[in-house]
């Protein structure tokens, strides 16, 4: 290893800006309990775990089983 390296050209966060991007989300209080609750279990941040739980419901292409009911119009 090095003494000292450069990293005047680095640029701070270029890889990670390409792991996960931040947005902003409205969930339920029922939810992010259950999440935080499971957190606390695990050693898991809860973020972490609905990230996790998203991503495997994307990977295996899963859908929500909601039936949605028109109401008047």
């Amino acid at each position: 290893m090095r003494k000292e390296y450069d990293f005047s050209k680095g640029k701070r966060g270029a890889y990670n800006s390409r792991v996960k991007k931040q947005i902003t989300i409205k969930l339920d209080e029922g939810t992010i309990r259950y999440f935080k609750h499971l957190a606390e279990e695990t050693g898991v941040s809860y973020q972490n775990l609905i990230n996790l739980f998203l991503r495997d419901c994307a990977s295996q292409g899963k859908k929500p089983s909601i039936k949605w009911v028109k109401t008047g119009s």
